[in-house]
């Protein structure tokens, strides 16, 4: 019976790897493809939560006076989830589509880190505190996964893996480079790199009145790069909850 519980166990394992891996190579290779249905599973998760949190949100602010709100907290529902929804695949398509195969790969590595990562710490959550690894992480652990993904993008920017251009590179890119109607990978790689410079900025400016470690944080803080948590959230969030019914029926 160990032996069965220990081989059960590294089944397991093996399958959230294999899932995390998946979702990265399928953000890598197809970006188009897992906007879109990254949209559409945002959407879908939470039309179904968002209405459950206001069922026993509503209360606590009205008292009786959201006794037959169900017309409300649909509608209601429905604006959120598709709000996140959007917000989540034009995140996915910004991030994930471009033009430098370099650049992208290591995106969708540290993606692929941040959603095993997440899908880990649901996992612990929910077995010291039987936290749900669905509705915690889809209410819960996007800004958290989002920061993590900011301080991994400055890391390989600090260690020159990734691509940093300056004002005048971005500027003569947008005057010369840039055609009259960019693709939207040319789009995307542009933006990365605006993006890019604004981080770099903001260090230069804070290390004039704070110590350079404070502002880089704060630059991992205030990157557009945190809204990719909303992305790796609901992947780690899956995972773990498939991670945590396979031990449920297995262990």
């Amino acid at each position: 019976m160990v032996i069965l519980r220990i081989l059960a166990n590294a089944a397991i394992m093996a399958g959230e790897v294999a899932a995390v891996a998946a979702v990265a190579a399928l953000a890598f290779y197809h970006p188009f493809i897992f906007a879109a249905v990254t949209a559409a599973l945002s959407f879908l998760f939470g039309l179904r939560l968002e209405v459950a949190r206001l069922r026993y949100e509503l209360p606590f602010y009205f008292g009786g006076l959201a006794k037959g709100a169900g017309l409300f907290t649909a509608l209601v529902g429905f604006v959120e989830a598709a709000f996140k929804g959007i917000v989540a695949g034009f995140a996915t398509l910004f991030t994930f589509s471009g033009t430098d195969p370099t650049r992208l790969f290591w995106v969708a590595v540290v993606f692929g880190v941040c959603v095993y990562a997440g899908a880990a710490f649901l996992r612990y959550l929910s077995l010291k505190s039987e936290v749900l690894p669905m509705r915690w992480g889809y209410f819960r652990l996007a800004p958290l996964l989002g920061l993590l993904f900011s301080a991994g993008v400055a890391v390989l920017a600090a260690l020159n893996v990734l691509p940093q251009a300056s004002v005048a590179d971005i500027g003569w890119k947008i005057i010369f480079e840039t055609p009259e109607h960019p693709s939207i990978e040319q789009v995307s790689e542009l933006l990365f790199q605006v993006k890019a410079a604004f981080d770099h900025f903001v260090v230069t400016v804070l290390s004039q009145v704070m110590d350079a470690d404070a502002a880089r944080i704060v630059a991992i803080v205030l990157s557009v790069n945190v809204l990719s948590g909303f992305v790796s959230a609901l992947y780690a969030a899956m995972v773990a909850q498939g991670v945590r019914r396979a031990e449920d029926a297995l262990l």
